[in-house]
């Protein structure tokens, strides 16, 4: 399946999130990346696939529950670097400067990593979604110093239009015990 775009909805309920999970995987072939309940008794849907059946997807998941609906988004054309960083499955290295970007929304902070991996040239470490972390997320992404500034403050950019940013970090020589501990 071509993955080129990324949908989210993210629900105050569970209960209404397994209903929604089950409408946007029928009403378009997508691939589900994420179905699960997340801090503070929320749930959040992830699909993939080409930008219609995304779209397709994320309408028809949002025509379900309306009251119990946080947040959502749809990004045609992600960055592919954004989904092995929601698995946790990129590597990073300890040779670069290192960026975190902390949202209170799974869906502006994804949009935010999207936003940052394409302004510079950095490569994206891990998108940490919701759990164990009160209902936030962050990112964390590698790079030379300049250019993890550059992205740091592309991402942040995006989350405090919605106000939705903690903080953003940028630590040019970490420590190697901080990279080994985390990455």
């Amino acid at each position: 399946m071509k993955m080129n775009a990324i949908g989210l909805i993210e629900l105050n309920s569970i209960a209404s999130g397994f209903e929604v999970a089950d409408a946007m995987l029928k009403a378009a072939e997508v691939e589900l990346i994420l179905a699960r309940t997340i801090c503070s008794g929320k749930y959040v849907v992830i699909v993939g696939g080409d930008v219609a059946t995304v779209r397709s997807s994320v309408d028809s998941g949002l025509g379900i529950w309306e009251s119990a609906i946080i947040d959502t988004m749809v990004i045609p054309n992600v960055h592919p670097s954004v989904f092995p960083a929601i698995a946790g499955t990129n590597t990073g290295d300890d040779s670069g400067a290192l960026g975190i970007i902390e949202a209170f929304s799974v869906a502006s902070l994804i949009q935010a990593a999207d936003a940052a991996v394409k302004a510079a040239r950095v490569k994206l470490i891990e998108i940490r979604l919701a759990m164990a972390l009160g209902g936030k997320a962050f990112v964390t992404l590698t790079g030379e110093v300049a250019a993890v500034r550059a992205a740091v403050d592309a991402g942040a950019r995006i989350v405090a239009d919605k106000g939705l940013l903690v903080n953003k970090v940028v630590i040019a020589a970490p420590s190697p015990q901080l990279y080994k501990e985390y990455i």
